[in-house]
């Protein structure tokens, strides 16, 4: 990746036509060949970009633009349509290259997994003397978060979303009418838990008999310390 900050000004012309005037800015230019125009502002967005496939060509400046004090010009071409972007740098401020090397991507964290993974571990959140039978319990319409057993015997099958909306509630309630078929397994009680629950959600549940677990996934990491808090 290429960092430049510059005094410069950016002309972008193709399917749309708008024009930088001069300021200070950073120019990246990616591996993948994308450059962008950022100014010390308006977050991660950019001023003005050229995505990929594109070319980077750096030219001299005519005499005309070298008169207004144009030390470079870069000429960014579009491979695939006529969309261009030419920007002319007055004064280079800073210019460094750096190998980022392959990037993992990011890593959501408080998905569904992990949730489902620490709830297994916390199951006492469920209540009081529940024990785990397992993860992803399958069923013919699809799996079950977790399934557990009740100090009386009963099971109970929790859903678990990160946002839970009808459709949850929905989906848990299917399970419910599959399960409770079985003589095995059977009663089964159900419990929607998730990090919000929304309120068409909470009592559309609750009118089924479905019990609802707000997750608190910052104390289920261990993160939220009680003890510090001032209310």
């Amino acid at each position: 990746m290429r960092l430049v900050v510059a005094r410069c000004a950016a002309r972008y012309s193709g399917r749309l036509n708008a024009h930088l005037p001069e300021a200070t800015r950073l120019l990246v230019v990616k591996a993948d060949g994308s450059v962008l125009l950022h100014s010390d502002g308006g977050s991660y967005k950019p001023l003005n970009w050229m995505s990929p496939p594109c070319t980077l060509a750096v030219r001299e400046p005519d005499d005309a633009a070298r008169e207004r004090g144009v030390t470079q010009l870069w000429h960014v071409q579009h491979t695939k349509s006529d969309d261009r972007l030419e920007i002319e740098l007055f004064e280079v401020l800073h210019d460094s290259a750096h190998d980022l090397g392959v990037d993992p991507g990011l890593v959501k964290d408080g998905v569904e997994a992990h949730l489902q993974e620490m709830l297994a571990a916390q199951v006492e959140l469920l209540g009081a003397g529940l024990t785990l039978v397992r993860r992803e319990f399958p069923t013919a319409i699809g799996p079950v978060d977790i399934l557990a057993r009740d100090p009386s015997g009963g099971t109970v099958a929790v859903e678990i979303k990160r946002r839970g909306d009808i459709d949850g509630v929905e989906q848990l309630t299917r399970y419910l009418e599959l399960l409770n078929r079985d003589p095995l397994i059977a009663p089964v009680r159900g419990v929607f838990a998730a990090q919000e629950i929304k309120p068409q959600a909470r009592v559309l549940a609750e009118d089924r008999g479905i019990a609802c677990l707000v997750l608190d996934y910052a104390a289920m990491r261990g993160v939220d310390d009680v003890d510090s808090r001032l209310f």
